[in-house]
């Protein structure tokens, strides 16, 4: 509605998974640089978390999008993780095989068995990303997939489990020491501070084809402030000014709008 109004080809502050718009603060390029050391170097388990809306969901599709550019991994990514420990072991084997399947425990493990020992021997590496971790309610499903490190060589894991939640995945895992010890690399995401705030919006915008400034400092200053520098905030404000602007023709959008919109979202 607002794009050929700022001049841009799509809308800047959309709150999707979308790699080209990812800003990489230099935290978000330390977790990525991490989560993709754990996986190459199959370290056996690696933990990615964050606030609500920091980023973890936009880095988990550009950690798949490597892997798959590399063509040496198969990659399971299960995004609802509230299952059974039973259920959780068919996603994963329908998440590999493209297929789906039934039967007892032990019958579900000799085909996950089965399939990992096939990439291995066509030279591929198996990942199994967790995203919305935290959302687990079972220590018994937590504890099958620890058991799923022991899938394992004498001197490699077969698999590289991530798991990806919020801050309250940390006690969850804590609270399971065998699990937590089999962690090669942890990462925690926190909110971006003013300045990378700023290089966010500007970013998104140029990414998005503006060719001039559309924020103030002074309303960049102030998106920060209300956002508290987390990206879901930052998005949903800037995406709602620009809004606003379009519909009273304003030139460019300042302090007083953002103090305006920044009402509805706090």
């Amino acid at each position: 509605m607002y794009r050929q109004y700022w001049g841009l080809n799509e809308k800047p502050f959309e709150n999707t998974p979308d790699p080209k718009f990812i800003y990489y603060s230099k935290q978000h390029e330390e977790a990525l640089t991490r989560m993709l050391y754990a996986i190459k170097e199959a370290k056996g388990a690696a933990m990615l978390t964050g606030e609500y809306g920091c980023g973890k969901t936009v880095l988990s599709r550009i950690i798949i999008g490597e892997l798959i550019k590399d063509k040496d991994f198969e990659v399971a990514l299960v995004i609802h993780p509230c299952l059974t420990p039973i259920e959780f072991m068919q996603e994963i084997i329908y998440q590999l095989k493209n297929e789906h399947v039934k039967g007892s425990k032990p019958v579900l493990l000799h085909i996950l068995q089965e399939t990992i020992y096939a990439h291995y021997n066509q030279n591929k590496k198996t990942v199994i990303i967790i995203d919305e971790a935290q959302l687990i309610d079972s220590v018994d499903t937590f504890e099958e997939l620890r058991l799923l490190l022991n899938f394992q060589l004498n001197d490699r894991f077969l698999i590289t489990l991530v798991l990806i939640g919020q801050p309250e995945l940390l006690p969850k895992v804590a609270a399971i020491p065998q699990l937590e010890q089999r962690l090669g690399v942890k990462y925690h995401l926190s909110a971006l501070n003013e300045e990378e705030t700023k290089g966010y919006i500007e970013y998104r915008l140029k990414t998005a084809g503006a060719v001039q400034a559309v924020f103030t400092q002074d309303a960049l200053q102030a998106v920060y402030r209300y956002s508290q520098g987390i990206p879901r905030k930052i998005n949903n404000i800037c995406d709602t000014c620009l809004l606003m602007g379009f519909g009273q023709e304003a030139k460019e959008i300042d302090k007083a709008f953002v103090d305006k919109v920044a009402v509805e979202f706090n």
